[in-house]
């Protein structure tokens, strides 16, 4: 606490000594200032060495803090002023990481009903306004946290939707000028992007993000991944393959199994998009043998990435229609509406068509 305003040695002594004073460093007893009347009115040096003081101090520093107020009976810096900052507790901030910790659980197992549950109930409670930048760091991972809810259920775009929630919570980040938030939250989007149909501004963003160094290696590797998911979309799929090849190469590098898995997959579909189908078993064998299905929506990726290929050879259509038709119950099942509705358009769009050929 010597040093409890990260520059004390430039703060006007008494001001100094108010702050220990208040956090009971000091008793009243050990000084012969009065200080009365400057808690009543201190200035704005002092409140600010408090506010770094709060932000950096543990709850038990906070009850001994309010207690010594308390004691003082003053529990407030002025008219209608607090000392602490408006808003939650540092417990609080705890039970609020604690649950923004179990969102992340229950969106994995895609228990939708629970995650929002949990998101609702802390961005209801707080306005940003009233918040500290603790408290707009929290409440912007739980907003980004809703979009990731929003982006499982389906809800792209529109003004309850993953789009939306993304661009409120990058705001808050940018306020609080936190680079990685804002670029995660910049690769959310490119992801909502591809999701709404727009392949283009979507395989532009994510080639610019794969060099992004704010991101971390493995989402670098994810944002290349992507890329080709995008132009394998719209009908590269002999540089789609390429570009998703280098990511698998990077996942293999960084010791990443699931998304090295999930690339296999990205990788056949890629290949049956092109035509060749001994190269889309290839990999789609390996990612089935490879991929962590612990969650609906990863088993219902896999299989309709399955289903998909086999419908697209004449010889295994049947196999095909009854592994969408498996993947397109669990979907249903779980809320996943925007797979559901890639499912439905797969199967339409073989109605009638002929697939590639083997080659």
């Amino acid at each position: 606490m010597a040093d409890i305003g990260g520059g004390a040695e430039e703060e006007p002594e008494v001001e100094v000594l108010v702050v220990r004073l208040a956090f009971g460093v000091v008793s009243r007893n050990e000084v012969d200032v009065d200080v009365d009347g400057m808690v009543a009115d201190w200035g704005p040096d002092t409140q600010a060495i408090l506010d770094t003081a709060l932000a950096r101090a543990d709850a038990a520093v906070h009850l001994r803090f309010e207690t010594n107020l308390s004691e003082s009976g003053r529990p407030a810096t002025g008219p209608g002023r607090r000392v602490t900052v408006v808003g939650p507790r540092a417990w609080e901030y705890e039970s609020w990481t604690d649950d923004l910790d179990r969102v992340v659980v229950a969106l994995s197992r895609q228990n939708f009903v629970f995650a929002g549950t949990l998101l609702n109930q802390w961005l209801a409670r707080f306005k940003p306004l009233e918040l500290d930048d603790k408290g707009l760091y929290l409440f912007a991972r739980s907003t980004a946290l809703l979009g990731d809810l929003q982006r499982d259920q389906g809800s792209v775009i529109g003004p309850l939707s993953a789009q939306h929630s993304y661009a409120s919570a990058r705001s808050v980040f940018t306020q609080l000028d936190i680079p990685r938030r804002i670029a995660q939250l910049d690769l959310s989007l490119a992801v909502v992007a591809e999701m709404s149909g727009k392949l283009e501004i979507a395989a532009r963003q994510y080639e610019a993000l794969a060099i992004d160094d704010r991101l971390s290696c493995r989402d670098r590797a994810r944002a290349r991944l992507w890329v080709g998911t995008a132009l394998s979309k719209d009908g590269n799929h002999d540089y789609a393959a390429r570009v998703m090849l280098l990511a698998t190469r990077d996942f293999e590098e960084l010791a990443e199994p699931d998304d090295w898995s999930v690339a296999q997959q990205k990788l056949a579909l890629a290949h049956r998009g092109a035509g060749d189908l001994s190269k889309a078993l290839h990999f789609i064998d390996i990612a089935r043998s490879t991929a962590v299905t612990d969650s609906p929506m990863q088993r219902v990726r896999l299989d309709t990435a399955h289903g998909h290929i086999l419908l697209s050879d004449r010889a295994t259509v049947d196999d095909g229609l009854s592994v969408l038709d498996h993947a397109a119950k669990m979907a249903a099942k779980y809320g996943l509406s925007h797979q559901l509705r890639s499912i439905e358009s797969i199967k339409a769009m073989s109605e009638g068509a002929p697939g590639p050929r083997r080659r």
